[in-house]
C-alpha cells in the first residue's frame, strides 16, 4: 500500500481553504472597487466639515455667534463688503460674540469694559491688524513688537508729538491746506460750479498733509499724488476680511506693490534726511526730528566713550537706525494716520455744512484769534484756544469713530470673563462704537453736540472715549490728529464756502477700512462744493 509521506496544513497551502472564503473574497473586491478616489476625497473633506464644526463650536463657548459655521469660510462673502448695520447688529448681541471666518476664531468684545479689558491686558493679547499686514509693513515693523521691547522703541519716538515738536510741523501743514483749498476752488470752477464727489480730494488732502508732516520736501508733488492714489490698494488690503495669502490680481497683492513702493521711496527720504541732518539742516518733518536725535544720541555716547564732557544727556538714547527702519516706522504713521483722518475730515465738512451756525462759530472763533487777519499763519498757542473748534472735532470723533474695531491676536488663553476664555491663537477685537454711543456717559448719543464737550460732562467721560485707544498701545500720536484736524477746519472756515447735497444715503455709514458718509463713499449726490470766500 502506498503511503503519501507529505503533509499539506490548510493554513499553508491555498488550495485548501474554508468554504466562505469566496465569499469573503468576493466582498473585500466589491468593497475595493467601491473605495474609488472621489468617495476618499468625500469622506475627507466631511470629515474636515465635522472638525471645522466642532472646533468653532468647542471655541464658541457660552458666548453669543452663530450656532454653526458656514465650512471653512464662515461669513467670508457677506464681509466681502462689510455693512455697517450688520457689524452693529454683532455688536449689541451680546458684550462678547463670536464669528469664524477661514482658520481664524474672531472674539468680539462690544462693550465699553470689555473692550477696555482687552486693550489693557497686554500680557494675553498683542496687536496683530490682520493677517497680510506683516507681509505689507513687515515682520519686524516696530507695531508687532511686543512686551519690553515695544516698550523701549517706542520711548524713542515720543519727542517726535510732544508740544515743542508738533509747532515745528505747523508751517507745512498750513502751506499743504492753503494749495489744497484752493484747488478745491478751482475743481468746482472747473465743473461748472455744479456738485461733484469730493471724498478722493480730501484722501488726497489728508494724504499730503501727513506726508509733508513726516517726510518734509524729501518727495515731489507728483510721488504724493501716486501715493495718495495707491495707498487706496494699502487699505483695500488691509480690511478685516481678505485672503490670508497673496494671490496675484487680487486686492492684498496690489496692496503689497503699493507698500513696497512706499517703502522704497520713504527709504530714499530716510537718506536724504540723514545727509541733511549731517550738514545741520533745519528740522521741518518728524523724519528730520527723529534722525536729528539718532545723530545726538550717537554724538553722546561717543564722547562719553573718550572720556569727555557729554554734556546734557539726551532725553531718550535711541540707536541709529537704517534707512529702511525708519523707512517702516513712518510707513506705520502714515497707516495710522491717512484712513482715520480722511474719514474725520469728510465727516467735518458734511456735518460742517449741515450745521451752518455750528461753522458760522469756528469762523469767528478762528477769526478772533487772528486778529481780524484771515491769512494769519497759526501756531501751537492759537490751536490751544480755540475751545469751541475743538469741541467740534472731539464730537466729530466721538459721533462717527474713524476706528470702530482693532484686532488683537491672543498670545495665550485669555480668560477674558470668569465663564469665557478666548483660546490662544483667536482674534480678539475691541469696538469702540458702543463705548462713544453710550447714552450713560453721552446723552442723546446719536445727535451731533459739541456742546456737551463745553458745557457738559463728556470730558469726564475718559473711560468711554475709545478714539485713539488705551492701554500700551494707545494712539502716540492723537494729539496730533485732534491738532492737525482743528487746524484743517479752522482753516477751511476762513478760505472757503461749501454745500452739501443731502441725498436719502448722506447719513448711511460705508465701512472701508473706516467709516465714510455712504452717499460720498458711492460717488452720489451730497457733496461739496467748494467756492473761495472773503469775507469774515
Amino acid at each position: 500500500m502506498a503511503v503519501n509521506g507529505s503533509f499539506a496544513s490548510p493554513l499553508a497551502d491555498a488550495r485548501m481553504h474554508s468554504p466562505n472564503a469566496g465569499v469573503l473574497d468576493g466582498l473585500a473586491s466589491t468593497a475595493l472597487q467601491g473605495l474609488n478616489g472621489w468617495s476618499v476625497a468625500l469622506s475627507l473633506f466631511l470629515l474636515l466639515v465635522v472638525y471645522d464644526q466642532w472646533s468653532y463650536i468647542r471655541n464658541k463657548g457660552s458666548i453669543e455667534g452663530p450656532v454653526f459655521k458656514m465650512p471653512f469660510i464662515g461669513p467670508f462673502l457677506e464681509s466681502v463688503n462689510p455693512e455697517f448695520e450688520r457689524y452693529y447688529a454683532k455688536w449689541k448681541s451680546g458684550p462678547l460674540s463670536c464669528v469664524s471666518v477661514f482658520h481664524k476664531f474672531v472674539v468680539i468684545a462690544s462693550t465699553r469694559d470689555m473692550a477696555r479689558k482687552v486693550l489693557n491686558s497686554p500680557s494675553f493679547v498683542k496687536p496683530c491688524v490682520v493677517d497680510v499686514a506683516r507681509k505689507l509693513l513687515r515682520p519686524r515693523n516696530w507695531v508687532f513688537l511686543d512686551g519690553r521691547e515695544h516698550v523701549d522703541y517706542r520711548k524713542g519716538l515720543n519727542g517726535l508729538f510732544t508740544r515743542q515738536a508738533l509747532e515745528i510741523y505747523l508751517p507745512g501743514q498750513q502751506d499743504v491746506y492753503n494749495k489744497y483749498f484752493e484747488r478745491f476752488v478751482q475743481t468746482t470752477e472747473q465743473n461748472g460750479g455744479k456738485q461733484i464727489p469730493f471724498m478722493t480730494h480730501f484722501r488726497e488732502l489728508m494724504c499730503a498733509v501727513s506726508l509733508r508732516t513726516n517726510v518734509g520736501h524729501y518727495i515731489d508733488d507728483d510721488m504724493v499724488k501716486k501715493i495718495a492714489d495707491d495707498y487706496y490698494h494699502v487699505t483695500a488690503a488691509l480690511e478685516l476680511v481678505n485672503f490670508p495669502i497673496i494671490i496675484p490680481f487680487t486686492r492684498t497683492w496690489r496692496g503689497k506693490k503699493a507698500a513696497d513702493m512706499i517703502l522704497n521711496e520713504f527709504s530714499k527720504c530716510a537718506a536724504k534726511s540723514k545727509v541733511r541732518m549731517a550738514a545741520g539742516g533745519k528740522v521741518e518733518c518728524i523724519m528730520d526730528s527723529w534722525v536729528k536725535s539718532m545723530f545726538e544720541s550717537e554724538a553722546y555716547r561717543e564722547k562719553v566713550a573718550r572720556g569727555e564732557d557729554a554734556g546734557e544727556k539726551p532725553a531718550m538714547l535711541i540707536r541709529m537706525f537704517s534707512d529702511f527702519e525708519i523707512s517702516m516706522t513712518i510707513f506705520t504713521f502714515l497707516f495710522a494716520s491717512q484712513d482715520a483722518t480722511s474719514s474725520a475730515c469728510t465727516w467735518l465738512f458734511q456735518l460742517m455744512a449741515q450745521h451752518p451756525d455750528m461753522l458760522d462759530r469756528v469762523r469767528a472763533e478762528n477769526l478772533q484769534l487772528r486778529n481780524g487777519d484771515r491769512d494769519a499763519r497759526f501756531t501751537i498757542d492759537m490751536l490751544e484756544n480755540m475751545p469751541y473748534t475743538r469741541a467740534i472735532v472731539k464730537e466729530t470723533l466721538r459721533y462717527r469713530p474713524p476706528v470702530i474695531m482693532v484686532p488683537y491676536m491672543a498670545k495665550r488663553d485669555f480668560p477674558i470673563t470668569d465663564t469665557y476664555t478666548a483660546p490662544k491663537g483667536s482674534m480678539v477685537i475691541p469696538t469702540t462704537w458702543l463705548a462713544l454711543h453710550d447714552p450713560d456717559a453721552y446723552p442723546n448719543p446719536d445727535t451731533f453736540d459739541p456742546e456737551r464737550w463745553i458745557s457738559g460732562d463728556a470730558e469726564a467721560q475718559g473711560k468711554n472715549w475709545l478714539v485713539f485707544g488705551t492701554g500700551p498701545h494707545y494712539c502716540i500720536g492723537q494729539t496730533y490728529a485732534v491738532m492737525n484736524l482743528m487746524a484743517m477746519i479752522g482753516k477751511a472756515s476762513l478760505e472757503l464756502d461749501w454745500t452739501h447735497y443731502p441725498t436719502p444715503r448722506s447719513e448711511e455709514i460705508h465701512v472701508f477700512a473706516t467709516i465714510f458718509p455712504m452717499s460720498a463713499a458711492r460717488k452720489q449726490g451730497g457733496q461739496f462744493e467748494g467756492r473761495s470766500t472773503r469775507t469774515s
